[in-house]
């Protein structure tokens, strides 16, 4: 059969694309092309827009009680839809399945979360601000919101902006990553069983002719964007230059400071979920592990290779790994294989102990699968491509370094500051890390530091160029605008 080829959404309804080109959309274990998608050209982009804005004068004078009753049924529909769901997310993207399950609940979680937007988004009333008058702060929609979404998180990520701004009272366009459009097409079906009217939320699928569109068009205020740091910096240029407001996280180097008093056995296996899983493409996957003293450091290394061993590596919809509960599936394509493959031999020149090796894994009856064994470079220092670079895959770098204060320079030293976690026993070295290392979100005894939907999600440095985190209380500051009212009355006659 001929793949489907996409279609986009906008004014209530799904429209198939004038695009005169289409990407395949492969399943990365079997190289097979299940769908097709349009690369809508920017007028496709302008008339989603365009709805949006014309819709956005009656959804903002709607009450906020009544906007989140979409939100309801939504959180209802995507329970109902889950493993469904689940199954297109694995089949596009590759992860195993209990990641994906695990992703569908915290989208899940960031719309119910936005049901609560009656009482995130209260204004603030200073009575007395001055002889008989107050002041009054309201919180108010701005308009039309644009978000361009990576491949890694097909239905959370978009979900950490979406519901908050349709919450709030503003209208959402969104560009899915063409490599992952399948997630949030079905996503967009069940939108439009829920009762949101005409151009509130809008999809158009493209690359990054349909990105800069949005970004570029007259009537969109802001764009939330999630990927590398590098392309992260040009859409933060780029919405400065407009004056519009800008969401950009970018890349990651997490780091995970192991101390001597660690709980061994607990943090090996929470290391091996953090680092392996999702392949490490993931913005908050471990990918450094600093061990405090040489005695830990060979401890870890240790364990942490006869662990790394046993991992699983194949198809996550094969029925063999129905069960399995750290399954490592497939890298996204074969051009990030290769990267994957170019950054590891750069570790090597550089002086790195190629510890265990996985790019020699063969998965059978997997010939077209994009498939690396876990990996892990030895005897890395501070500087190195392999500690500096974001790699985006299943290599995991060791480092042992001689102090609690050491590991502390290595993590703030680095370009990036997403996450870090620190193991240990002592509530001393807990605060310490608490206070002294820089990144946005640190863990302590947990290994992928990721907040729930109700705290705010963001990193430092290069891995987040603005200031609003996402999802939560927090991104509600990005989709209003605080309207300063100060009042007065004189008596009537």
């Amino acid at each position: 059969m001929t793949p489907t080829v996409l279609s986009n959404y906008w004014n209530g309804a799904f429209t198939p694309s004038a695009a005169d080109r289409t990407l395949d959309v492969e399943n990365p274990s079997t190289g097979e092309v299940i769908s097709r998608v349009p690369l809508s050209p920017p007028e496709e982009v302008d008339r989603a827009v365009r709805a949006a804005a014309a819709a956005f004068p009656a959804w903002r004078a709607t009450p906020v009680a009544r906007r989140v009753q979409p939100l309801f049924r939504l959180a209802e529909r995507l329970r109902q839809e889950e493993e469904a769901l689940c199954r297109i997310l694995v089949a596009e993207m590759g992860k195993s399945l209990p990641d994906a399950r695990a992703e569908m609940k915290r989208a899940i979680e960031n719309v119910e979360a936005a049901t609560a937007m009656p009482l995130i988004q209260v204004g603030e009333v200073l009575t007395g601000a001055s002889f008989e008058m107050d002041g009054e702060v309201l919180p108010m929609p701005l308009g039309v919101f644009g978000m361009i979404a990576p491949y890694n998180f097909p239905a959370m990520v978009p979900f950490w902006f979406l519901p908050y701004a349709v919450a709030t009272g503003n209208t959402f366009v969104l560009k899915p990553s063409e490599r992952v459009p399948n997630t949030m097409q079905r996503i967009f079906e069940i939108l439009d069983e829920v009762g949101l009217p005409p151009g509130v939320v809008s999809m158009v699928h493209g690359d990054r002719t349909t990105a800069e569109a949005l970004i570029d068009h007259p009537d969109v205020r802001g764009i939330s964007f999630v990927g590398s740091t590098a392309v992260a910096r040009q859409v933060a240029i780029r919405c400065a230059t407009l004056g519009k407001r800008c969401q950009a996280f970018g890349s990651a180097k997490n780091h995970l400071v192991v101390m001597p008093d660690a709980p061994m056995d607990e943090a090996i296996r929470n290391m091996v979920t953090s680092c392996y899983g999702c392949a490490g493409q993931r913005c908050m996957a471990a990918s450094v592990i600093v061990a405090v003293g040489s005695r830990t450091c060979r401890e870890v290394l240790d364990r942490f290779l006869d662990a790394s061993r046993k991992v699983s590596v194949g198809n996550p919809l094969d029925p063999r790994f129905a069960d399995e509960a750290m399954l490592m599936g497939p890298v996204i394509s074969a051009r990030h294989r290769q990267s994957i493959l170019d950054r590891i031999a750069e570790g090597v020149r550089e002086g790195a102990t190629l510890a265990l090796d996985g790019r020699g894994l063969v998965v059978p009856d997997c010939p077209g699968g994009h498939f690396l064994g876990p990996t892990v470079l030895a005897d890395v220092r501070p500087g190195m491509a392999c500690h500096r670079q974001e790699i985006f895959g299943p290599v995991v770098a060791v480092m042992e370094v001689a102090s609690f204060d050491e590991a502390i320079r290595v993590i703030n030293d680095h370009p990036y500051g997403n996450g870090a976690s620190l193991y240990t026993r002592s509530g001393y070295w807990e605060r310490r890390f608490k206070m002294e290392a820089q990144a946005g979100m640190l863990g302590i005894n947990v290994g992928i530091p990721a907040p729930v939907a109700f705290l705010p999600f963001g990193g430092t440095r290069a891995s987040m160029l603005s200031d609003i985190k996402a999802q939560g209380r927090e991104v509600v500051r990005f989709f209003t605008e605080s309207r300063i009212v100060t009042r007065r009355f004189w008596p009537e006659d």
